[in-house]
């Protein structure tokens, strides 16, 4: 038979075993903080970089005129293939010409026959006159010479002027190419009456090579431009030469150069923008008039810029910012400034310095305030990226200086 009052005290012993053994488990699983995230940073990449003005533009001729008949008459021939490179000079029209000759010809009749009356009243004048001076005739006699002779004159003079109008109207009958360019599709043909009542329009000659760039800057591009002129000590007029580049919507790059020609003197109130225009070489005639484009214009270089990739910036209320790791590990965000995409990677312009760790990859893990396990890499750059430096151009102030 068990005796109760044995069982109290080692039940008392059973449970303080348990919960010694309860405690110990208790210590071996205790929480362990995870290690810090790893994240890619670099330092900022540092080199030369040119600085631009981008903007969008459309390209329009440097010469356009319509053709017109300046004379009435038919149309007798069309001398030229529509859609044609012409050079100055060169006949595209033919308006009946012969009525214009046989004009010209009764024009330079008369100014003969007046020419033949001229010298026949400067004769009867220096006899009359001879005359009056040996008092053989009266000076009314005199006097009636001089005016036949002065009338004479007159009448050559309007003679002289006839022959040079009908000269005028007979070229007008050759319509010919005022310049070198290419030459619309006639809007007339063989046979037609044209210029009756108004001069009529046989077609359009426009030049192609140089060809116009228009584009507008804004008012805070063109501050920043007369700022850096200012500094580099370059005129008003040596701005109009600085190098602009263009780029077609299809092309790589902006493969076609050449200068500002034009800027307007005053900005547009109700846009904020200043209207420029550049003159592009097109010999190949591949810009035509209209065509949409894109436009930069190099105004300056930096021999040291700081440049990251654009996909470790970030942005907020605040505006563009970066993750930046601090000697200590710590992740802080730093509020930078901007500036144009350079194959890929972004110019800061301030906010960041060149020994700075900056986020590139991992942003999500990177949150400002904790610690990081850093991974320090290298920003690579593009070919293109490091060949912009040396073929963008900008203006010599010692050269163009006066």
């Amino acid at each position: 038979m068990i005796d109760g009052r044995n069982l109290r005290p080692l039940s008392l012993a059973a449970l303080a075993t348990l919960t010694a053994v309860a405690l110990a488990g208790c210590e071996q699983n205790a929480y362990v903080a995870p290690p810090p995230p790893k994240v890619d940073v670099a330092i900022p990449l540092q080199r030369p970089i040119t600085r631009y003005l981008e903007a969008t533009g459309n390209t329009a001729a440097i010469k356009s005129v319509d053709l017109v008949a300046r004379v009435p008459g038919f149309l007798e021939a069309i001398d030229y293939k529509d859609g044609t490179f012409v050079k100055q000079g060169t006949a595209l029209f033919t308006i009946e010409p012969e009525t214009y000759k046989l004009k010209l010809q009764q024009a330079q009749a008369a100014e003969a026959g007046a020419q033949a009356t001229v010298k026949q009243a400067e004769a009867d004048f220096n006899r009359q006159k001879d005359l009056v001076a040996r008092q053989a005739v009266s000076q009314a006699t005199l006097e009636t010479s001089t005016s036949t002779r002065d009338n004479a004159q007159a009448n050559l003079q309007q003679a002289q002027v006839n022959t040079r109008i009908a000269e005028v109207n007979y070229g007008y009958t050759k319509v010919t190419a005022p310049f070198d360019g290419i030459v619309t599709a006639h809007l007339v043909s063989v046979g037609e009456y044209v210029g009756a009542t108004s001069p009529t329009q046989l077609a359009t000659i426009v030049a192609l090579d140089p060809i116009y760039v228009n584009f507008n800057v804004n008012e805070q591009d063109v501050l920043r431009v007369r700022a850096e002129a200012r500094r580099r000590g370059m005129t008003p007029g040596e701005l109009t030469r600085l190098p602009v580049q263009v780029g077609l919507q299809t092309e790589d790059g902006y493969p076609h150069e050449g200068n500002l020609d034009y800027a307007n003197p005053t900005v547009n109130q109700s846009t904020g923008t200043l209207q420029v225009r550049g003159v592009i070489p097109n010999p190949d005639r591949v810009l035509l008039p209209g065509f949409f484009v894109r436009v930069r214009v190099p105004f300056d270089q930096e021999q040291n810029a700081l440049l990251v990739p654009d996909t470790a910036l970030g942005s907020d209320q605040g505006g563009r910012y970066v993750l930046v790791v601090a000697n200590d590990n710590t992740v802080e965000q730093r509020k930078v400034q901007t500036g144009q995409l350079d194959g890929g990677l972004r110019v800061i312009e301030s906010g960041l310095k060149p020994d700075d760790r900056v986020v590139i990859a991992g942003l999500l893990r990177a949150i400002p305030g904790q610690k990081v396990d850093p991974q320090l890499q290298k920003i690579e750059e593009s070919k293109t990226a490091e060949a912009k430096p040396t073929d963008a151009k900008t203006p010599d102030t010692k050269a163009t200086s006066k």
